[in-house]
């Protein structure tokens, strides 16, 4: 007789939105190439993973203090916008296996929701372009929260406004940092890698997956 305890069945699921659900990393890798080149620098891998997942401010601060530069942090945010804006009209495009993922949660009648360490405006920007914006039940942002990731406080919150234990509840996320917040608020954990976070260290997820329709993640989900 076995004493394994079931694990927690998943009633609802909540999406990183950078690198997750869209190639915004892609972009805003060339971005902070540009932003550093400008400046005699190099966007080292390190210092994307100082930065990934991390509200705006903090992550330029996190430039700004890798390289000793004499910037502002929203003197590098407002440089980073514009350039990411510009490369984002033409390539910003949905991550594979994103719209699989989303049809089969709705299919199983799950609510979902987003947590992103981005701002509220450029949430609402990217996802009511792909016209996504009304497919989730809440949305919550970097201003919704007084500690932005690796701190749990998005994803707790995410659990309490869904109404169920964080252990009832899916994060999936590309980011270190990402998937440290959501292991520490309790949740299943599931981390989505991109080239750009690949070298990352995942190994506190629950699962790793290749992409977002992962067919451990579609039978976590159920019905399939």
């Amino acid at each position: 007789m076995s004493n394994t305890v079931p694990a927690p069945e998943i009633r609802a699921v909540v999406f990183d939105l950078d690198g997750l659900m869209f190639n915004t990393e892609d972009i805003f890798n060339e971005v902070g190439h540009e932003v550093m080149r400008r400046r005699g620098k190099e966007m080292t891998n390190e210092l994307l993973s100082l930065m990934m997942g991390r509200r705006a401010p903090e992550a330029m601060q996190a430039c700004i203090d890798y390289h000793q530069l004499d910037d502002t942090v929203q003197g590098l945010i407002d440089e980073t916008r514009v350039l990411f804006r510009a490369l984002a009209e033409d390539r910003l495009a949905p991550m594979p296996g994103l719209h699989d993922l989303l049809a089969h949660i709705e299919t199983r009648q799950l609510p979902k929701a987003v947590a992103t360490s981005s701002g509220r405006k450029y949430l609402e920007e990217i996802l009511t372009r792909f016209e996504l914006f009304d497919r989730f039940h809440f949305t919550l942002t970097a201003e919704d929260v007084t500690h932005g990731k690796p701190h749990p406080e998005i994803y707790l919150s995410a659990a309490r406004r869904l109404g169920i234990e964080p252990s009832q509840m899916m994060v999936l996320e590309d980011s270190h940092a990402g998937t440290t917040a959501a292991v520490a608020a309790g949740a299943v954990a599931v981390s989505v890698p991109t080239r750009h976070s690949r070298h990352q260290d995942f190994s506190h997820a629950h699962y790793v997956a290749e992409r977002l329709d992962d067919p451990w993640v579609m039978s976590r989900l159920g019905g399939g």
